[in-house]
C-alpha cells in the first residue's frame, strides 16, 4: 500500500492531538490549558482549588455523552461458546458458531429499552476479533461459521444506526492471543511506527497515514483502531479499560495511551473515549451505582504515556468534594471534567451463560436512580446469547424495565406551571394542589457543575416545609421522597454552589406504580 499524506506525531504533538496538554513546565503559562482540565500547583489554597473546580467545563462530546443516560454494553465472543469469563487466548477460533445472528433484533430490543447507544466487545481480553482483521488470524474470518465470511462489528454497526442508536466499540488492552505470539509484553522498545501498517495484498485505498510511538503490542492496538474507525462508519464511544493480561509475575505491557488516544481524536473526533480515557471514567465498582453526591470535576494526574488517571483512588468515596480536592492536591495535575459511566451487567455475568437469569426490574430500577439519578451515565450489559440473539427473557426484562422508568416519572407536572424566582431560589406555581414524589434536578452543566447543596420545599398549611434536600446536581439529580407530599407551590433553594448557578431542570413527578 502506498503511504501517502504521511502524519509525523512526535510526543508533544500526541499529547496535543488528544486534547491533552503536556504537563506544563514550571515555566509554562497556566492559560495554554483548555478549559476542560486546569493545572492545580503545590501552592494553590483550598480556596482557589475551589475556585478552579468552579472554571472547569465539558467539551462538546463530553455533553452530548451526558445526555444520552442510557448506554448499552453487549459482551459477546468466544467466551460466549466456551463458558468463560476472561478468555485463554488459545481458543479454536471455530468454537464461534452464532448461527442465528441478529442484530437487527439487538437494536430493536436496545432501543424499545430506552437506550441510545451501544458498545461492542469487538476485542476482549482473550483476543478474539469480531471482524475480519488483517494483523491476526484469531477473528471471525478463521470459523467456520458463515464459511469465514462472517463480520459481527459490520452487522452490529449497520443495525445500530438502522435502527437510530449510536455505535460504539470496546477493544480490551490486554491480549492473551498476542501474548501467546510474543507480541503482548515483549518488552519491545517504544519506536516510531508507521499507521496502518503495510501488509501484503493489502485491498485498502492509500490513505492518511500516521507516525506514532509505540511498542509491537501498541502498534499492534494501533492498527485494529484503524481498521475499525475507518471502515465501519462514525463511531460514539471508544471504551478501553486498564486490564492487563493474567500472565507470568515480571511480564507487564506498558500501554500506548497517548498514541491510542490521538489515533482516536484523529479518525474519530466526536468520539468519547471511556473508561481509561481523557473523557469519561469508571465510576470504579461493577454494580451500577454512583455516589450519592457525584462530581463531574475531579482531581486526576497523567501516567504511563498520558493515561488520565485518578489522583485519589478509583473507589475513593468522595472523589471531587471540597476535602477531596485538598486531600489529592499532592499528587494533582489537573482538576478535569471527568464524568462517571456507571457499568452493570443484567446478568451476574458479563457474557451469557444460559443458567443465568436477569435482574429483576426492580433491581435495574434501584440502579437507574443510582446512575441516571446521580449525575451518572447507565452502561448497562445485555449479552447476546450462543444462537447470537438476545435472550428472550432479557428482551422482556428491558422493555419491562422502560415501562417501569416510564411510570415511575410519567408527566413533569411544573412542565405547563408558573415559574418564579433567581438563579439559585425557583419557584413553582401548579394552579392546584397536585401530589409529588419524585423531583428531579439538572443544571446547564455547559457553565461546569456548581451546586454543591440545595433544599427542596413545598408551600403547606401557610409555611414553606422542607421536602428534600440534595447535594450534587450537575446534568441529572433524581429526588425520591419518602412519601407523596401534596402541594400547590414549591420552590428549591440552592444553599451552597461554587459559582454562578444555572439550572435548567425543576420537574416535579407523582409516580405511578
Amino acid at each position: 500500500m502506498a503511504l501517502s499524506r504521511r502524519l509525523f506525531v512526535t510526543s508533544a504533538a500526541v499529547l496535543a492531538a488528544t486534547g491533552l496538554p503536556a504537563l506544563p513546565a514550571a515555566a509554562a503559562p497556566r492559560s495554554t490549558a483548555s478549559r476542560y482540565r486546569i493545572p492545580v500547583g503545590p501552592d494553590d489554597t483550598p480556596e482557589e482549588l475551589v475556585r478552579k473546580a468552579s472554571q472547569v467545563r465539558p467539551t462538546a462530546r463530553q455533553v452530548a455523552w451526558q445526555a444520552l443516560e442510557q448506554t448499552a454494553f453487549l459482551h459477546f465472543g468466544v467466551n460466549t461458546f466456551t463458558g468463560l469469563e476472561w478468555g485463554t487466548g488459545d481458543e479454536d477460533p471455530k468454537v464461534f458458531q452464532p448461527t442465528g445472528l441478529d442484530t437487527d433484533q439487538w437494536a430493536r430490543a436496545l432501543r424499545d429499552g430506552g437506550f441510545r447507544l451501544a458498545i461492542l466487545t469487538v476485542k476482549h481480553h482473550d483476543g478474539f476479533v469480531l471482524y475480519p482483521s488483517r494483523y491476526t488470524d484469531h477473528t471471525v474470518a478463521s470459523s467456520s461459521w458463515q464459511g469465514g465470511q462472517g463480520d459481527v462489528l459490520r452487522s452490529f454497526a449497520d443495525s445500530m444506526r438502522r435502527h437510530g442508536l449510536k455505535v460504539g466499540v470496546y477493544i480490551s488492552p490486554a491480549d492473551e492471543n498476542q501474548y501467546l505470539h510474543g507480541v503482548y509484553a515483549n518488552g519491545s522498545a517504544r519506536t516510531e511506527r508507521t499507521i496502518p501498517t503495510p501488509v501484503e495484498g493489502d485491498d485498502r485505498t492509500p490513505g492518511r497515514t500516521f507516525a506514532l510511538p509505540a511498542t509491537d503490542y501498541g502498534a499492534h492496538m494501533l492498527n485494529t483502531l484503524y481498521e475499525v474507525l475507518t471502515e465501519y462508519g462514525p463511531v460514539d464511544e471508544v471504551w478501553f479499560d486498564g486490564a492487563q493480561g493474567r500472565i507470568p509475575p515480571g511480564k507487564v505491557e506498558d500501554y500506548d495511551w497517548d498514541s491510542w488516544y490521538a489515533l482516536v481524536r484523529a479518525l474519530a473526533p466526536d468520539a468519547a473515549i471511556a473508561v481509561t480515557g481523557p473523557d469519561l471514567r469508571w465510576v470504579g465498582n461493577e454494580g451500577g451505582l454512583a455516589r450519592e453526591d457525584e462530581w463531574s470535576v475531579i482531581p486526576v494526574k497523567e501516567n504511563q504515556y498520558g493515561r488520565t488517571d485518578w489522583a485519589l483512588s478509583y473507589d475513593t468515596p468522595d472523589e471531587g468534594s471540597r476535602d477531596a480536592l485538598v486531600t489529592a492536591q499532592p499528587t494533582t495535575d489537573y482538576l478535569q471534567w471527568w464524568p462517571a459511566e456507571c457499568d452493570v451487567s443484567i446478568r451476574d455475568g458479563w457474557f451469557y451463560h444460559a443458567d443465568q437469569q436477569p435482574k429483576s426490574v426492580d433491581a435495574l430500577t434501584e440502579i437507574y436512580f443510582g446512575s441516571v439519578g446521580r449525575n451518572s451515565v447507565l452502561l448497562l450489559n445485555v449479552p447476546p446469547d450462543t444462537d447470537g440473539r438476545l435472550h428472550d427473557t432479557d428482551v422482556t426484562r428491558l422493555r419491562e424495565f422502560r415501562e417501569r422508568i416510564e411510570h415511575e416519572l410519567p408527566e413533569d407536572l411544573a412542565r405547563r406551571a408558573r415559574v418564579t424566582g433567581s438563579s439559585r431560589t425557583r419557584t413553582v406555581d401548579l394552579g392546584a394542589e397536585r401530589e409529588v414524589d419524585r423531583i428531579r434536578l439538572a443544571e446547564d452543566i455547559r457553565h461546569g457543575q456548581q451546586i454543591e447543596s440545595a433544599v427542596i420545599e413545598a408551600y403547606r398549611d401557610g409555611a414553606w416545609t422542607e421536602v428534600g434536600r440534595a447535594g450534587t446536581v450537575g446534568a441529572s439529580r433524581i429526588l425520591l421522597l419518602p412519601a407523596p407530599v401534596r402541594a400547590r407551590r414549591w420552590r428549591i433553594r440552592v444553599t451552597a454552589a461554587r459559582g454562578a448557578v444555572h439550572l435548567e431542570r425543576f420537574e416535579l413527578y407523582r409516580s405511578a406504580v
